[in-house]
């Protein structure tokens, strides 16, 4: 994977950050090193599958940590990763996914497990909770993901949120679904191959060619 600066000045830039707002210990900066080889590893395959040119250089994966919605895929993933860690790093799991609704604001807890490949596009205002989700999904601005009387969605593979929509509560969405902007899915299924328009109950449902 090609860098636009190097992984210790990407590192150092974290350690600057989380500094300017907490208080961030010998440990938990040790920590985020050991960590480190894992999180721009996850990085890379993530950015391997997405389409969009910023992603890639010369032919090869990019990580430029100026670009926000890398940037925001990072930290979800460095969060992730010192989470599963063990419950001692939880602390600075919580101060990188603050960070992340700070500089980003969008919400993704590191205890939601995304996909191995997923991609964003200004997902300002988004919010990701607990769901299964399926690889090669995709989302933009203000998309929630949510649970209802304590069920959550599960969302196939190759599902697309657009602007504004939703998914609540025990939702099922199939594979290859496009859910259109301002659309609120609320304890229903989607079939396969749909794009899906409007309101629960009153959804239209149409098959993708």
């Amino acid at each position: 994977m090609l860098f636009e600066t190097s992984r210790e000045a990407i590192l150092q830039g974290l350690n600057n950050q989380l500094s300017s707002f907490f208080t961030i210990s010998k440990d938990e900066t040790r920590q985020m090193e050991l960590l480190s080889e894992l999180v721009f590893k996850r990085c890379e395959i993530c950015f391997l599958g997405n389409t969009n040119k910023y992603y890639s250089k010369a032919g090869s994966v990019y990580f430029n940590p100026f670009h926000s919605g890398q940037y925001t895929v990072f930290l979800y993933f460095f969060s992730n990763s010192v989470y599963k860690a063990g419950k001692n790093h939880c602390r600075l799991a919580d101060k990188i996914y603050y960070l992340n609704k700070i500089m980003n604001s969008c919400d993704l807890f590191y205890e939601v497990e995304l996909p191995t490949i997923f991609m964003l596009d200004q997902p300002v205002g988004t919010v990701l909770g607990r769901a299964k989700y399926g690889e090669n999904f995709k989302f933009t601005q203000n998309c929630t993901v949510g649970s209802n009387n304590d069920i959550s969605p599960i969302i196939g593979n190759d599902v697309t949120m657009t602007a504004n929509s939703k998914i609540f509560g025990n939702s099922k969405i199939g594979k290859n679904v496009i859910i259109g902007v301002d659309t609120c899915i609320k304890d229903e299924d989607i079939p396969d191959n749909s794009l899906v328009f409007g309101q629960s109950p009153n959804l239209l449902i149409k098959q993708r060619k």
